[in-house]
């Protein structure tokens, strides 16, 4: 047996190792270890839920929207609030402008690199790109030619930054398996989604105010209000990242199903799925019935069995292992009564090895992100989404329903796609509806609290996963809030039946062709979009040294 290890891994947001048992060139256990150490909760403590929502979103600057309005919803529950259905428009439109930067950002300029190599573009022949692009339906918005000049001088200018001394040396023999002239389409799509995903930042900062760290979403509401002028911009901006959307992210994941079709057989993970749900619905408002408003929203709520069989949201099958985590004891709470209270050891893979909690639904893993998304919007019968994912499963050669087909790494990544596409659709219809409420003289964004003593949860969804925000309020003020992130559920150290969180199952099984740099590993936990920043929340009363803690009414400390 060899240990092979990955530390830091870099294109995530977030400080995180992943430890490998190798043998025979198959990877046979694994141990992810989130390196964060932060606090969050215990800094809302006394304030009130409008503050939260502002602060929270400091947990982390690529989903700072999802916090904010997870929080919103869970003061929303607490002040006994149905917002208004601008507001409802409102903060869908903020949440897909967030979700379109993320994912683009996600595949192009973190994921992208594990399967294109810049460097060899310069091997193409410019004009046999283009035949490529036109023969494989690639998107051509840029100039070929002018892209192959720049990468000739950015190359013999030395200063190669993340290309140097890295993965895409020549050396390192079959890591990367691309042509140069799809090297070179795919590196033009790189360095335009630079600008799609500013342009998708862009829209969340007219919603927003400013982004990150949105100024408009609080509990009751939103307070962005739209003018004539603002509309045309934000229609305008959401149709051109739509088109763009359309034209290139599904097609070039799929151009990547050839060459790396081996990735399509590793990296399964757990087999079991959770999604809180993300956009609220058409059938705005439902009433006092939060299971049935989260299985109404565009991408609808669902915990998702081995077999694929789709069961609601219980709360209090949520829990949290603490016996593998640097955290004292080894107990499981169950959710919303959480404890936190930091206790250092030593990096030990058969003790404790992680900031990150050990969170469990049922007592069981489950992988949380877009698979699980689209996952239960299928079953649950989406129409967009079920038409779309039997349109790549019939490219993959799989049978339409056959889900399974994407159980890997590569499949992972391809079929989030077909959320961003569903996304920059929504987004334009969202504007058009909003112009239209306004046009019959809806103008109502935000509503006051009808109480100010009682307890909620937010359940919501970020880019990367199910996000959880839970407060109790008395008199106006938290006198309890608690927090689970998606990259929790999926980093998820061994449980207490020693099962191992869904990344670590998703790494046995791979094969290293090259211990020192095993980029199959790389790929496999790229394909989670891990966001270490958010799954770590240390709560501690003051800051320095000490870790002296204080608990709260809910037991957080």
């Amino acid at each position: 047996m060899t240990r092979s290890v990955i530390d830091p891994i870099t294109r995530i947001e977030g400080h995180l190792r992943v430890e490998m048992e190798v043998d025979n060139g198959i990877v046979q256990d694994a141990w992810v270890s989130g390196g964060c150490f932060r606090g969050m909760e215990l800094v809302v403590q006394d304030r009130t839920p409008e503050d939260a929502a502002q602060i929270v979103e400091r947990i982390c600057g690529v989903c700072p929207v999802s916090h904010a309005h997870a929080s919103s919803i869970a003061g929303d529950k607490a002040y006994g609030i149905t917002i208004s259905n601008n507001a409802r428009i409102v903060r869908n439109l903020l949440e897909g402008a967030q979700f379109l930067h993320s994912h683009i950002l996600w595949l192009y300029n973190l994921a992208a690199l594990d399967y294109v190599n810049p460097l060899n573009a310069l091997n193409a022949n410019v004009d046999e790109a283009y035949a490529v692009a036109l023969e494989n339906g690639l998107a051509l918005h840029s100039d070929l030619n002018q892209l192959y000049d720049k990468l000739g001088a950015f190359a013999k200018n030395g200063q190669l930054s993340i290309f140097s001394g890295n993965w895409f040396e020549a050396d390192k023999g079959q890591a990367y398996k691309l042509t140069p002239e799809l090297d070179l389409i795919l590196t033009s799509h790189y360095l335009e989604a630079l600008k799609m995903q500013a342009r998708a930042s862009e829209m969340a900062a007219l919603l927003g105010g400013k982004m990150p760290h949105v100024m408009t979403s609080i509990p009751g509401g939103n307070m962005w209000v739209p003018t004539e002028s603002k509309l045309d911009d934000l229609l305008a901006m959401a149709t051109e990242v739509r088109d763009w959307v359309n034209d290139t992210v599904l097609a070039d994941t799929v151009a990547l199903a050839g060459p790396y079709a081996d990735a399509l057989t590793w990296g399964k993970g757990c087999g079991r799925y959770i999604a809180w749900g993300v956009f609220e619905g058409q059938g705005w408002p439902y009433g006092d019935d939060y299971i049935e408003q989260m299985k109404n929203r565009y991408l609808p709520m669902g915990v998702l069995d081995e077999k694929f069989g789709v069961t609601d949201v219980q709360e209090d099958l949520i829990q949290e292992y603490m016996g593998r985590s640097w955290y004292e004891g080894s107990e499981t709470y169950t959710s919303p009564y959480f404890v936190t209270d930091p206790a250092y050891t030593d990096y030990n893979v058969d003790d404790r090895y992680t900031w990150v909690k050990c969170p469990t639904y049922d007592g069981k893993p489950m992988e949380a992100g877009s698979m699980s998304r689209i996952f239960a919007a299928y079953v649950r019968g989406v129409p967009f989404i079920k038409e779309n994912v039997d349109a790549v499963l019939g490219i993959l050669g799989a049978k339409p329903g056959d889900l399974s087909a994407f159980q890997s790494t590569l499949g992972r990544t391809a079929i989030r796609q077909i959320e961003t596409m569903y996304v920059a659709d929504l987004m334009v219809q969202w504007v058009n509806e909003l112009a239209e409420a306004i046009k019959g003289g809806d103008s109502e964004y935000f509503r006051a609290p009808e109480r100010t003593t009682g307890e909620g949860s937010g359940f919501w969804e970020a880019p990367r996963g199910a996000l959880y925000h839970s407060e109790k309020v008395v008199d106006g003020k938290i006198e309890g809030y608690q927090i689970i992130i998606p990259s929790t559920w999926n980093l998820a150290p061994i449980n207490a039946d020693g099962e191992h969180g869904p990344l670590e199952q998703a790494l046995i099984g791979i094969p290293v062709e090259d211990i020192e740099m095993p980029i199959n590993a790389l790929r496999t936990v790229h394909s989670f979009d891990p966001c270490t920043a958010c799954a770590v929340h240390v709560t501690e009363r003051r800051t320095g040294k000490s870790f002296e803690t204080v608990t709260s009414p809910w037991g957080v400390k």
